[in-house]
């Protein structure tokens, strides 16, 4: 597999979880390099199903070793509940979890800060998960943030929390009217975190390179997708860190010439979670997707998602930021029963044609999609495990995606399951 890149191709949610968890039987090393408790990944492991937010799928394989990177902005009660839950499911996390010591702290004033800030927004909110990242990533590129070291360190922690809350305290009494926060209070909650988060806590850049020296195998877990990436998305609505391939770089510590592969995880039809614009949403008419059956709903907020068709301009956007040299179609076993499909292959903007995707968001919630329509396959692919053995139409429509991507599809997901897949050809090296 040599060393390899994760990332969603559409705007997140594009069952990631289970392409890491695939994938991670050849790694040695998974990292996840940025975001925070704002991502979740749900992946299946025979009957169990697991829930991952900050804690790198690779966890659910033994003797993987997995490294929470410099660029994610960590919730430490979240973490702990997290490893928490997963002791109590029988996953072992005891010498193969370690932190960045440079990874940035959400701190409860994120927290309130993000809510605050939405509300105030009204109308105009982004419609963030409310988990305090964008605040964590303000003060990281703002010289304020606490980082996991500072943490760990009793005094330099509480002279970091007294030092923010002047800024803080004031922008909670005299912009939002709000009670100031404690910074005794603070301490002493995080403090408890730091007692059983310090082991963990190291020079994971250090440790990653050399492993990369050794010839090991690292796999960088992406979290997000690539249209909610901070410079290449639908700002502003998008996440506050870099979801493309170039971010599992500067949030590892490990340079891009290190990286052999590059893989995009894509729906076979698009969904996305909040506000913003969304070409492809499906008419009422034409939505085939059971949100409860499907699992069409958020593993962090819960929030129901909105559906539509496959949109080749926004993946193709993902391909070229990325760098993408290979693709996991998932969920392709939700359209068994289409008996029309439809791909959107460009943009109608007032009888211009535009095939590239357009950086104004203005842009893309005006313009109409220019569909290709094809006959579905109307047969189950859930059993299938060759993609000789799929359907006529489900072959074509893969084909179909893989030209317009101008990318091969290597893996096929037709279910949550581990089983439940189809490898195309042999794993890019």
């Amino acid at each position: 597999m040599a060393n390899t890149v994760l990332v969603g191709a559409q705007w997140g949610d594009e069952g990631k979880g289970k392409i890491i968890d695939l994938l991670t039987e050849r790694a040695d090393f998974v990292v996840r390099s940025q975001g925070g408790a704002n991502a979740g990944h749900t992946v299946v492991v025979g009957e169990e199903e697991f829930i991952l937010h900050l804690v790198p799928s690779g966890v659910l394989h033994p003797g993987k070793l997995c490294i929470i990177g410099n660029g994610v902005v960590l919730d430490p009660k979240v973490l702990l509940e997290e490893i928490d839950t997963l002791r109590g499911k029988g996953v072992h996390i005891d010498g193969n979890l370690f932190i960045s010591e440079t990874a940035h702290i959400v701190m409860p004033y994120h927290m309130l800060l993000d809510g605050l800030r939405e509300k105030l927004k009204g109308k105009s909110a982004v419609g963030t998960t409310l988990r305090g990242i964008s605040p964590a990533y303000m003060d990281k590129v703002g010289y304020t943030g606490i980082r996991a070291m500072d943490l760990i360190d009793e005094a330099v922690f509480r002279e970091k929390v007294v030092n923010s809350l002047v800024e803080k305290n004031l922008m909670l009494t005299k912009l939002y009217d709000h009670e100031p926060l404690d910074a005794d209070e603070i301490v002493r909650e995080y403090s408890a975190y730091a007692a059983r988060i310090a082991p963990h806590v190291a020079n994971t850049e250090i440790m990653l390179n050399r492993a990369v020296a050794e010839g090991k195998e690292v796999l960088f877990e992406g979290a997000q997708g690539t249209l909610l990436d901070v410079d290449h998305g639908t700002y502003p609505f998008v996440t506050a860190s870099s979801t493309t391939a170039g971010g599992a770089c500067t949030g590892s510590g490990v340079g891009p010439t290190r990286i052999d592969v590059v893989m995009g995880v894509a729906k076979a039809y698009t969904t996305r979670v909040g506000g913003g614009p969304f070409p492809t949403e499906f008419a009422p008419e034409e939505d085939f997707v059971d949100r409860k059956q499907d699992r069409e709903f958020g593993a962090t907020t819960g929030r129901t998602r909105r559906c539509g068709w496959f949109d080749a301009v926004i993946v193709s956007h993902a391909v070229r930021v990325n760098g993408l040299n290979a693709i996991a179609l998932t969920k392709l076993d939700v359209m068994d029963d289409c008996e029309r499909i439809k791909i959107c292959v460009g943009y109608d903007d007032g009888g211009r044609r535009l095939t590239d995707f357009p950086n104004d968001s203005r842009v893309l919630a005006r313009v109409t999609p220019i569909y290709e329509e094809m006959d579905g396959w109307g047969e189950p692919t859930k059993d299938i495990r060759a993609v000789d053995e799929l359907p006529a139409n489900a072959r074509v429509y893969v084909e179909r995606l893989e030209q317009l991507m101008n990318t091969p599809v290597q893996i096929i997901s037709v279910g949550m399951k581990r089983a439940e897949t189809i490898f195309v050809g042999e794993p890019v090296d």
